[in-house]
């Protein structure tokens, strides 16, 4: 790097730095704005956009009730983290940490608040009794894997997506840094790979739901346009997985809630019954505003 960064004997905010989301990213925390959150008809109220990790979500619900399971129905609200939604002093008051997702199950009294991606997937795993083995070594892989994700997908998405994708400028030093880890990260989910079906072993379950939405869209090139670059095609068990989940019918619809850029027959803004992605994608109502 050309030029050194002395830092100061006291940080200051500044709030014309930090890249692409630099109008979202704050040094303090609680609400900026007073606004109550929707709240459907379903047990389960999803605050939700389709990063990675909102993504978790809306794949585990699906799943559910692929399996039959009526409670896991849900209405999924749209959270616009670009527009400060996440701010709104109801949501703040479902997930003080102000990230999505957030998920407020009516079915209990008073209401029980789950934030954090991570512990939403055990929570609603627990409930239903469904996508986490019942034995306690197994059940314990699964969280050793589950917790692997908690710690890893931070270095990709913060520090490797950040760097290579977002930041303003690109310096050799951080881009190096990262791209060392995940490829490390990607070589231990592949040596792990190429002795089990899934992440845990040969059960679908939770972990495989936690590390999709990122280690899976990294190598079939869905974020950051990287896979050339960290050579994507040589982690090949990666790939079959990657693919093999993607074949998912459940995968493929909780994929698209709350998802408000690409192809428009692949958004679905909001999820409020099942019947929405054949009525309620982007392509739909768009259409049938033209119409009127």
């Amino acid at each position: 790097m050309s030029d050194s960064y002395t830092p100061p004997k006291v940080w200051q905010w500044d709030q014309e730095s930090g890249g692409k989301f630099a109008s979202i990213n704050r040094p303090i925390a609680g609400a900026t704005h007073d606004k109550k959150l929707p709240v459907g008809k379903h047990p389960l109220q999803l605050y939700s956009l389709a990063t990675p990790n909102g993504v978790k979500v809306t794949v585990l619900l699906e799943e559910l009730l692929e399996q039959g399971h009526q409670d896991a129905e849900y209405d999924a609200h749209l959270i616009n983290i670009l527009d400060g939604d996440q701010f709104s002093s109801g949501f703040v008051a479902v997930n003080p940490n102000s990230k999505i997702p957030a998920l407020l199950d009516t079915s209990t009294e008073p209401s029980t608040r789950v934030f954090e991606s991570g512990a939403i997937l055990l929570y609603l795993a627990d409930k239903f009794g469904a996508f986490i083995p019942k034995s306690p070594a197994e059940r314990t892989e699964t969280l050793n894997w589950l917790f692997w994700q908690m710690g890893s997908a931070p270095l990709l998405g913060g520090g490797f997506g950040h760097f290579y994708a977002y930041a303003p400028e690109k310096f050799e030093y951080p881009i190096n840094r990262y791209t060392m880890e995940i490829k490390r990260q990607l070589d231990v989910l592949d040596r792990q790979l190429a002795e089990h079906d899934y992440i845990a072993g040969d059960e679908y379950t939770i972990a495989d739901i936690a590390i999709w939405p990122w280690y899976g869209a990294l190598v079939t090139n869905q974020v950051y346009e990287a896979a050339e670059f960290i050579e994507a095609h040589t982690y090949k068990n990666v790939l079959r997985w990657a693919e093999q989940i993607a074949k998912r019918p459940a995968v493929q619809r909780g994929r698209i809630v709350n998802k408000t850029w690409g192809d428009l027959n692949k958004q679905l803004h909001e999820r409020h019954d099942a019947s929405d992605f054949e009525l309620r994608t982007q392509d739909k109502i768009e259409e049938n505003d033209t119409a009127k």
